[in-house]
């Protein structure tokens, strides 16, 4: 049975999505509505992400090879430390320093930084 025919998964979804703080994927979302109905599968999240996607209700980027999705953030920025694999996000306050070098107007941003940790952050 389509998602668009069942509202009440289609109500679970939202409810899970709306208590995320930032970034989720598809499979932390799944396990999270499996808790309130075990029939729902990770085909019907794709499904209804994609759908909410193409609304503009979420947003999706490429995070260590995955997606990940958010329901807040416009523009994904993260730093991955080339010696532990650690990945930080970090927010970007303003995008002033693209204003020239883009030929048009900017809706969101994904940027992915890599270098080494400084040493004390390896423990």
């Amino acid at each position: 049975m389509p998602i668009s025919r069942n509202t009440r998964q289609k109500q679970i979804i939202d409810e899970e999505i709306k208590k995320f703080k930032i970034f989720f994927s598809s499979e932390e979302l799944l396990n999270n509505c499996k808790v309130k109905d075990t029939k729902l599968g990770i085909a019907t999240i794709y499904r209804y992400l994609k759908t909410l996607k193409q609304q503009g209700k979420i947003y999706s980027y490429q995070c260590d090879k995955k997606t990940i999705y958010s329901n807040k953030k416009r523009s994904h920025c993260h730093y991955i430390c080339e010696e532990t694999g650690k990945s930080f996000h970090f927010d970007i306050e303003s995008l002033d320093f693209l204003k020239g070098i883009v030929p048009g107007d900017i809706t969101s941003i994904q940027l992915e930084v890599r270098g080494i940790c400084k040493k004390h952050d390896h423990k």
